[in-house]
């Protein structure tokens, strides 16, 4: 039996969503259960047939429901051997702390807005793939990914980025990880020493120390990475997130780009470019790929579908130079196939075709800007002058630094734990942590603007006022 009641924020559908999916997981609604018709579920909740059709999909998308044609909708079957501990128990994931306490607001700044897949025109686009050519279930996919989807990724990087390559030069991965994990070992013929912005991105440093490279911080000033002090290291690999640099914001100016390039040239070095949230430039134009500036230079482009579409799909991308494309296809030879789903590619690349990805990108823009502006609002209010905005403009998250302000980032993050909130440590992405004024990277991409205010209101009470 489902109850829905006015408590909580939760939308109805999700309501609907959440209490099937944990009954599923408990073992309440067991495999090949037939559920409800979404007519007859519709009348028994006295709630529209959409609400009900958008659970039932969301559910069918993620696997936990499957339909009979002509039949209806039965519960999938998943062996309990695999659930995790939450699951097994029935508890939502994404809403219990390690140490069991729940937390209402949650400002983690990976997340991204639950509703925004386009979840039929995904079953869609899928199903068309599937038809089109059943055959291709029986083969491997090409090593560097689906010809259609690299096509398709070519014309887009052009277009909208900056980016000047062949279809060769483009690698499909699954998600970062797998992006440096395979970028790792090719460097690794050349080069030891591996540099990265301080603070920067967590999962380059945990990759290439993992691939026993030594890593050398380099710090930033406004401009982004403080070239003179990369000169003084003794790396020849660098990483960086030059047009919305994480966490802090910063977008290198093409004066410190250039100077980049040189210093590239002058240590037989490499660049690898993060193309960090540089679709969701809320004022002006995106900021083009510094690839774009010399594409014959050993410079390699990185990007993922993660932000903008989702997560799971588990899609990024790789631009490689020729100086390096000989070393990946030497390394990585025929024997090897792209870990990305053939069907996730295929219909990828019908979304961008046929004209939906820049339409959904469009959409995702204005609503991920109304959440950016609702955040910069609520911290201008409740804080005022007791805070400063690191970051602002685009990208899902904005760093807050406060001021006067003695407590240390533990203490910030208990106390907000025990408001219900959840925050993310900035201490995670510096090795050599500099600022005099404790930080805290704030999310927003998948909260509401009201549950923006609420949780933003509740920080600065337990900062503040305890």
């Amino acid at each position: 039996m489902i109850i829905l009641n006015s408590k909580g924020r939760q939308t109805l559908h999700d309501k609907i969503y959440n209490q099937i999916k944990n009954k599923i997981l408990s073992g309440e609604l067991p495999p090949t259960t037939k559920l409800l018709s979404i007519k007859n579920l519709a009348i028994e909740l006295s709630v529209s047939r959409n609400t009900v059709d958008y659970a039932y999909q969301q559910l069918f998308a993620e696997g936990y429901i499957h339909s009979k044609p002509r039949s209806g909708y039965y519960v999938s079957f998943i062996d309990p051997e695999f659930l995790p501990s939450h699951c097994q128990t029935g508890a939502p994931p994404g809403q219990i702390l390690k140490d069991g306490k729940s937390y209402s607001f949650d400002f983690h700044p990976a997340n991204i807005s639950p509703e925004s897949f386009p979840v039929n025109l995904w079953r869609k686009l899928y199903i068309d793939s599937l038809k089109e050519n059943p055959k291709q279930l029986a083969s491997y996919s090409n090593r560097q990914g689906d010809t259609a989807l690299r096509y398709e990724l070519q014309k887009y990087l052009a277009r909208s980025r900056g980016v000047s390559c062949s279809l060769e030069q483009i690698v499909l991965c699954s998600g970062l990880h797998d992006s440096l994990s395979i970028l790792a070992p090719i460097l690794k013929e050349n080069h030891s020493q591996f540099a990265i912005e301080d603070p920067g991105h967590f999962i380059p440093k945990t990759v290439f120390r993992n691939h026993s490279f030594s890593i050398s911080p380099v710090p930033l000033n406004s401009d982004g990475l403080a070239i003179d002090s990369l000169y003084k290291t003794k790396s020849t690999v660098i990483y960086v997130t030059p047009s919305h640099q994480f966490p802090l914001g910063y977008i290198m100016p093409v004066a410190n780009r250039l100077k980049l390039i040189d210093w590239a040239k002058n240590v037989g070095g490499v660049i690898i470019e993060d193309d960090y949230d540089s679709e969701l430039r809320y004022y002006g134009k995106p900021i083009p790929a510094l690839q774009g500036l010399h594409p014959e230079e050993n410079i390699v482009y990185v990007g993922t579908f993660s932000k903008v579409l989702s997560p799971t799909l588990r899609v990024s991308y790789m631009v490689l130079p020729y100086q390096l494309l000989t070393i990946y296809n030497k390394l990585f030879g025929d024997d090897y196939s792209t870990t990305v789903s053939l069907l996730d590619q295929r219909t990828l690349s019908k979304l961008m075709e046929q004209g939906y990805w820049e339409r959904h990108l469009r959409k995702m823009r204005t609503v991920y800007k109304k959440k950016h502006d609702a955040i910069i609002q609520s911290i201008h209010q409740h804080f005022g002058s007791q805070a400063n905005i690191i970051g602002q403009g685009a990208g899902l998250h904005v760093v807050l630094e406060l001021v006067d302000n003695s407590l240390t980032e533990e203490e910030l993050i208990h106390r907000a734990k025990e408001r219900g909130v959840r925050i993310h440590p900035i201490s995670s992405t510096y090795l050599h942590k500099s600022s005099n004024n404790p930080q805290i990277i704030l999310g927003f991409g998948s909260m509401s603007s009201n549950e923006i205010d609420q949780g933003i209101e509740l920080l600065y009470k337990a900062w503040y006022l305890e």
